[in-house]
């Protein structure tokens, strides 16, 4: 059994998928909404299997409703757009229907469900639609244990390098994220995240000390946490003093 929600803003749209789901028993419909805000809600409540999603929509675009899902689940692309295909594969969507679709073509697409069980594949893609925004990300996916959560930015105390991964340290836990610690320097508010060391970041604003020594810095977070500020990048501490 697979957990089902449709996002469609066309009432058409929605019926359609509707009615074809009737010839799939085991998957079994939740819900469904018809704007991006509302899509955020429902998936996140509901938490399903798989979702039918459009792309063009009231309130935000079906990408920026992935950028908002506390997990990540199977998607599959239903619009009348055809411009959006390489991105949703780039995504890893399950397949991409382009409006109208037969019921033979839907079929195609259920079909992959069975060829596309390992939805991890898709969580490092889907944290890149939200890094990869513009402006300095609010809120940012990360991993924890078999699927995805959202954190809110300001809420990571510091970045400690994990091989080619990056540990980001919070009060409450220690997530993964699939980016590199220099890749994340460049995708974060350089005046609040500050690198001290090849394998650190910290967030200023969580910083409870700095400790001189002779020749060196240590940084004390509100957490407890003491951080080692290397030679290097002792400028980036100097260039705070006031």
């Amino acid at each position: 059994m697979k957990k089902v929600v449709i996002i469609d803003d066309e009432s058409a749209g929605r019926q359609l998928i509707k009615q074809y789901l009737e010839d799939y028993p085991e998957l079994i419909l939740l819900g469904e909404a018809n704007n991006g805000v509302d899509a955020v809600k429902i998936i996140n409540e509901f938490k399903p299997d798989l979702v039918f999603l459009d792309i063009q929509m009231p309130g935000m675009t079906g990408f920026d409703v992935l950028t908002h899902l506390e997990e990540l689940p199977q998607i599959i692309f239903s619009t009348a757009y055809d411009q959006y295909a390489l991105k949703a594969f780039e995504v890893h969507a399950v397949d991409y229907l382009l409006k109208p679709y037969t019921k033979e073509r839907f079929k195609i697409a259920v079909d992959k469900l069975k060829e596309n069980v390992q939805v991890n594949k898709a969580r490092p893609l889907a944290e890149s639609l939200l890094m990869d925004t513009p402006k300095y990300p609010e809120r940012i996916l990360v991993q924890s244990q078999n699927k995805l959560v959202t954190i809110a930015v300001e809420d990571v105390i510091r970045i400690e390098a994990y091989g080619d991964y990056s540990k980001l340290v919070t009060e409450a836990k220690t997530y993964v994220s699939n980016y590199g610690i220099s890749t994340l320097e460049e995708k974060l508010n350089e005046s609040i995240f500050i690198r001290i060391h090849r394998s650190s970041i910290i967030n200023l604003n969580a910083v409870k000390e700095l400790n001189k020594y002779t020749k060196s810095y240590d940084v004390t977070m509100k957490n407890g946490d003491v951080v080692r500020v290397s030679r290097g990048y002792m400028e980036n501490i100097k260039k705070l003093m006031f």
